[in-house]
């Protein structure tokens, strides 16, 4: 690539849903974790840009939005405003705005954090300001996966023919290292995993204080992300991650609470069928790091170290799962949680849309693990149908390296991890 080239635009699942949302409201927010591609996705489309955390001028676009909020929003549309929190009055002059300009896509804001609970903006938006999730790249989206299995083709009944994975263990380990960081996709795993490392220090250092303007001994916070780390994809109690990072009880609430207004962690909830359903729940949330380099990040895990450690790998193997199945699941209209109930029955992944209709999910690190995963879907099936709620839309297990895609003789469709897509 000369000099003069810019990078070539990584298409991302959420564009379509971009162009689909400008066309009803008068403005996006593009919302999740820093480096995810948010404001590159967004330039995209948009036709001019204000950008109030640029330093040009002594930071002259800034100034002009706490001075002029209205001035500093005019221009072609759609106009991104990046970074909005940083001068939170523009979220309510963007939604004036909205109100007084018929039809939509006049503006997309982006944001890596919700404003400090003081500078909360007078208006929710709602009804003028869509919200669309973003997260790091997907295998998928990556080229890793081939995308021959979609989840909306599950969803649709259909089932997906023998065919055999290409990834290795090391290529499964090289992957979580690496992480879905746009700037970072042609990398070496070593190289690669500087990125992760770096945000750690940066929200332990900088960006954990400046979410709501109290100052956190940044010791203590890179102790609870290197607890989360360990704990990722585990339902370890709040006890148990407040005494690794040496953080009191009631800190610990403040300390995860901006962590997830960062979208650093992401909450996988407990999943609750239907409302009449007699099956006795776990309500246990599952906390996951925004992308599996960050878990790795925090353990200081390796390409070799987790070669060397199968039971780490498939942790955080579930956890990379995890992640495309959240950003598939959203692209479907589809929620993610998880599944564990009064019998210690536990099904990793369970989606479900707004009308009901779910699918189920177990995440297996080899083949050699299917077997048990089938049985834990059987069982789940069993119990959600014999409480009188809906037959699932598919039982899927996930696997990872020598995968092969198949139908078992229960039902069951096996999918190997690169070839599962939207």
């Amino acid at each position: 690539m000369g000099t003069g080239d810019m990078p070539r635009y990584i298409p991302r699942i959420v564009d379509a849903e971009l162009e689909e949302l400008l066309g009803i409201f008068g403005a996006v927010l593009i919302d999740g974790p820093k480096w995810c591609g948010k404001t590159t996705t967004a330039r995209q489309v948009a036709a001019s840009e204000l950008d109030v955390d640029n330093p040009a001028g002594d930071y002259a676009q800034r100034a002009l939005a706490e001075i002029d909020p209205a001035g500093a929003l005019e221009g072609p549309e759609p106009r991104l405003v990046d970074e909005w929190q940083e001068v939170p009055k523009l979220w309510d002059g963007v939604r004036y705005l909205c109100d007084r300009r018929p039809g939509g896509g006049h503006f997309i804001l982006t944001g890596s954090s919700t404003p400090r609970d003081g500078d909360l903006p007078h208006h929710s938006g709602a009804g003028r300001i869509a919200r669309l999730d973003m997260g790091t790249l997907t295998l998928r989206e990556a080229g890793v996966s081939d995308g021959s299995v979609s989840l909306e083709g599950l969803f649709a009944g259909e089932r997906y023919g023998t065919s055999r994975g290409t990834l290795s263990l090391a290529d499964i380990a090289a992957l979580i290292v690496k992480g879905g960081w746009p700037e970072a996709i042609g990398l070496a795993p070593g190289a690669a995993s500087r990125y992760a490392r770096e945000y750690l220090r940066a929200i332990s250092e900088r960006d954990v204080s400046l979410v709501d303007g109290t100052r956190r001994n940044p010791v203590k916070v890179l102790a609870l992300l290197r607890s989360l780390s360990s704990n990722e994809s585990t339902l370890a109690s709040q006890r148990t991650i407040a005494a690794d990072a040496a953080i009191s009880a009631p800190a610990l609430g403040s300390y995860l609470d901006v962590l997830r207004r960062m979208h650093v962690v992401e909450d996988v909830p407990a999943w609750s069928p239907a409302l009449r359903s007699p099956v006795a729940l776990r309500k246990t949330a599952k906390r996951h790091l925004a992308d599996p380099s960050l878990a790795a990040a925090g353990m200081g895990a390796t390409v070799e170290r987790l070669r060397s450690d199968m039971k780490t790998l498939g942790l955080l193997f579930e956890s990379l799962v995890l992640r495309d199945l959240r950003i598939y699941g959203r692209a479907n209209g589809a929620v993610l949680s998880h599944y564990r109930d009064e019998t210690d029955l536990e099904v990793d992944a369970i989606l479900e849309r707004d009308d009901g209709e779910w699918a189920a999910f177990e995440i297996k690190l080899g083949m050699a693990q299917v077997d048990d995963a089938v049985i834990h879907l059987m069982r789940l099936r069993k119990r959600i149908v014999y409480a009188g709620d809906r037959e699932p839309a598919a039982l899927c297990v996930v696997v990872g390296f020598t995968g092969i895609t198949h139908v078992t003789s229960d039902g069951i469709q096996v999918v190997a991890v690169d070839h599962l897509g939207p």
